[in-house]
């Protein structure tokens, strides 16, 4: 499947989570206008009653002068004076309730923000992974499907300089209409290359491969079913290219219960491809946000950056969780989600990883 179009489907998806966000962003700030001008109000009601208070002291002591005729009076004064203490008490109460209130939904608000643009890393991450694993999938399907070419069992069953002529010219063809592929090599049972599809790019034929994992595991296939998936890897023989290696056993007759005759080993051209997804993520354009793809082990196999692939190991914090996000050190929100896996192909428990650094 061409990545380009699928990037290009999932670039017109809708944002969700940035209009979310601005939703949030446009409640915490219309609550904190809220806030600021019932605090400004309160603070009129209490300049009003201090001015009512100051009012009541001087009748108080314009009463205590005129004496007697003005005792009336003074009982009046001390009545505004007393109600002005009454209403201040109520502003000063209601200005601590609005403010602790306020500043819990602010709070809240905050906490739902965070959140909701944690799940869209989570969301966006899990996307990553899955275009990756859909990708992977039919890789596993290519290799099976074409282990059993009448080309190339004739020429791991005869490999003699006819069938291997025409066998590289049939992996040729399969490499001009799958442009995903570096190179596609038919292997003897005791690791020789017998032939390539690109012989005059990459002069691999009558080399050994049987030192390599990939090709070791092949060797314990049980059937023409059954596939390897084999890890991210620098080939020297492939220009010191980043590939994915999948292999299916050869057999007999191109039987699927057919003895073993020798290994198809097809490399993916992994850093053009996974560049491609990681780049092609969908993120807030003021978001500087990093997209990764890591193995099992945390090491980095794509980056949006360019930087750390296949030697870099990413410290990420899973807590035994196939999906979260949490802040590390820096402030940095990382969002992550495993594998899920696509139809038959488990996945190698790679994860999608977002690292949106702190603003």
């Amino acid at each position: 499947m061409n990545i380009s179009v699928i990037r290009k489907t999932r670039t017109n998806e809708p944002a969700v989570g940035d209009e979310q966000a601005d939703i949030s962003a446009l409640v915490a700030r219309l609550t904190s206008e809220v806030n600021e001008i019932a605090c400004g109000k309160t603070r009129s009601i209490q300049k009003i009653t201090g001015q009512m208070k100051i009012l009541a002291l001087n009748a108080l002591i314009e009463s205590a002068r005129a004496g007697k005729q003005g005792a009336g009076f003074a009982i009046v004064a001390q009545e505004v004076r007393n109600v002005g203490a009454q209403i201040e008490e109520i502003a000063r109460d209601l200005e601590s309730q609005l403010t602790r209130r306020t500043g819990d939904l602010i709070s809240s608000i905050g906490d739902m923000t965070e959140r909701s643009r944690g799940d869209r890393l989570v969301d966006l991450s899990l996307n990553a992974v899955e275009l990756i694993d859909r990708n992977l999938y039919e890789r596993t399907c290519d290799v099976r499907w074409w282990a059993t070419d009448s080309a190339v069992v004739d020429c791991a069953a005869s490999p003699d300089a006819a069938s291997v002529s025409y066998a590289s010219e049939r992996l040729a063809v399969i490499l001009g209409a799958y442009t995903v592929y570096l190179d596609l090599w038919l292997c003897g049972l005791d690791g020789t290359i017998l032939a390539n599809g690109r012989p005059d790019r990459f002069g691999v034929v009558g080399s050994s491969v049987a030192g390599c994992g990939w090709f070791k595991e092949a060797l314990r296939l049980h059937s023409g079913d059954e596939y390897v998936a084999g890890n991210v890897e620098r080939m020297p023989q492939l220009d010191n290219a980043q590939v994915a290696t999948y292999c299916a056993s050869v057999r007999s007759g191109g039987r699927s219960n057919g003895a073993p005759i020798g290994i198809l080993a097809i490399h993916f051209d992994w850093e053009t491809q996974a560049r491609a997804i990681v780049q092609g993520v969908r993120l807030d354009p003021h978001d500087r946000a990093r997209v990764l793809l890591l193995d099992s082990r945390f090491r980095v196999l794509a980056a949006s950056d360019g930087n750390g692939l296949l030697e870099e190991r990413f410290p990420l914090k899973v807590g035994g969780q196939r999906s979260g996000t949490y802040r590390d050190s820096t402030g940095a929100l990382i969002g992550f989600h495993v594998t899920p896996g696509y139809e038959t192909y488990q996945g190698l428990g790679w994860y999608g990883v977002i690292v949106s650094a702190a603003e």
